[in-house]
């Protein structure tokens, strides 16, 4: 039995029947099924079936953020907006899947030569809890506008996320088996994998969870896209604007209570700037709010769950003994935890060296522009930056030397349909959205005539 615990008072929200193997086996055949007849449906089709998706997204909206809020945390007002930042995904898709996709002629001594993007089959999505509309979204929406065929394997603690979204695909219109949910635990992955139905996987979540999806991955041959864990650096120079930049790291960090993956979490800051922008930081964080997330007036929900906090509270505990320097917030009763600003964080500090999946931002001291990128590059992980500057040129250059997937110059780093999302070193690899997304589950087909 799985259950679904509403972060906040630990109360049981639901509890489901977790799939047993043989009906896994059998939800992976009406894939196939399903695959045979959809990868030949039209792209006008696929597209009006997508269309519908995004209507009910935002028809229902109210319903869907209210379940996201309840099983994991997220103030209503941020469910609110990932709902409708999957509906405006799924539209961008309808609208552009055909064009991505569309034949390409290459001349070559042959009489033609055309490059074809054809559809592989089932894909397996392993996605996590903090963003569980959106990650599935993401992953759902080019790859069976591309004609294939997906099944879910979401976080078990947000299992009616999951069955919610299988429901509204088939009140979209989506033939039985095109998009489906497995209630499993992570012992029935490899099963999953192994099966010869299964030709590709799409994991979002933590480093471990992603080594060990990916080994299974490649031995059973199959392909895998990896979007993983971060800790993401905020460099604010000299000649930042520091109102704004504090008001961005601010929401940066503590949106979600602090829970995602492109979060900014190392804000290294010129010494020369850094008193100012602490100062400012400081009193944005002291501003916010924790509690309840079905609270309007309340900023920050708790974490999504006990054992989560558990570990936050480990990490800014041993940053502390190490000599950071706690300014404001820490651990509060449950899953709660206050937006927490640590001072004087330096390599060597788990609040340095680790991805911290909460609200609790570092503050590092750089001497130098060329430092401060060091800093950054120093870290495990590379999913996303940014850089604060008056001077867009050289906020461009620093962007070419961050080791990251992405960089944003003077803005909240975000995805966005529009542009390739994912990570270098331990974030991960391969990319999702846009016309590169589209194209990680697809056979780059030769096709020669001579």
């Amino acid at each position: 039995m799985v259950k679904s615990i509403n972060p906040f008072d630990q109360s049981v929200v639901e509890q489901y029947e977790e799939f047993s193997p043989s009906l896994v086996q059998e939800k992976l055949r009406r894939s196939s099924f399903a695959f045979k007849d959809w990868r030949r449906t039209s792209f006008a089709r696929r597209s009006e079936l997508m269309g519908n998706v995004s209507r009910l997204l935002k028809q229902n909206k109210e319903q869907y953020a209210r379940m996201i809020t309840r099983e994991m945390g997220k103030v209503l007002s941020e469910a609110r907006a990932e709902v409708e930042k999957c509906a405006d995904g799924c539209l961008y898709f309808a609208e552009n899947a055909e064009k991505f996709l569309a034949d390409q002629t290459i001349k070559t001594e042959s009489r033609k030569s055309i490059v074809s993007f054809d559809p592989t089959g089932t894909i397996l999505a392993v996605m996590p809890w903090n963003f569980p509309f959106w990650q599935v979204i993401r992953f759902a929406a080019p790859a069976l506008m591309a004609g294939n065929v997906g099944v879910l394997k979401h976080a078990s603690n947000v299992s009616g996320c999951s069955l919610l979204l299988e429901k509204t695909f088939i009140e979209a219109g989506f033939p039985e088996g095109v998009f489906q949910s497995l209630i499993i635990d992570n012992r029935q992955i490899e099963s999953v994998l192994q099966s010869d139905i299964v030709q590709g996987v799409a994991l979002t979540g933590s480093e471990f969870a992603g080594s060990n999806v990916a080994s299974i991955a490649g031995k059973y041959i199959k392909k895998s896209v990896l979007e993983l864990g971060g800790s993401d650096p905020f460099i604010v120079l000299a000649d930042a604007d520091l109102e704004l930049a504090a008001k961005i790291a601010t929401q940066s960090r503590m949106q979600n209570a602090g829970q995602s993956c492109i979060s900014a979490k190392r804000f290294i800051v010129d010494k020369r700037v850094k008193e100012e922008f602490t100062t400012r930081f400081l009193e944005n964080i002291k501003a916010l709010k924790q509690g309840d997330p079905f609270l309007e007036t309340t900023t920050t929900g708790p974490l999504a769950r006990v054992d989560l906090a558990d570990t936050l509270e480990k990490q800014l505990n041993s940053s502390v003994e190490r000599g950071a320097k706690l300014l404001a917030g820490g651990r509060g009763e449950g899953a709660n935890f206050k937006p927490t600003l640590l001072d004087q964080v330096k390599p060597g500090m788990q609040a340095f060296d680790e991805e911290t999946f909460g609200p609790l931002a570092a503050i590092i001291t750089a001497s130098s522009e060329e430092e401060a990128v060091d800093v950054a590059n120093s870290s495990r992980y590379g999913l996303g930056s940014s850089v604060w500057t008056r001077d867009l040129e050289r906020g461009e250059k620093i962007a070419r030397q961050v080791e990251s997937g992405s960089v944003f110059i003077n803005a909240l780093m975000k995805s966005d349909s529009k542009m390739p999302f994912g990570g270098v070193k331990k974030s991960g690899y391969g990319r999702e959205l846009s016309e590169y997304g589209i194209k990680e589950f697809v056979n780059v087909k030769s096709i020669s005539i001579a």
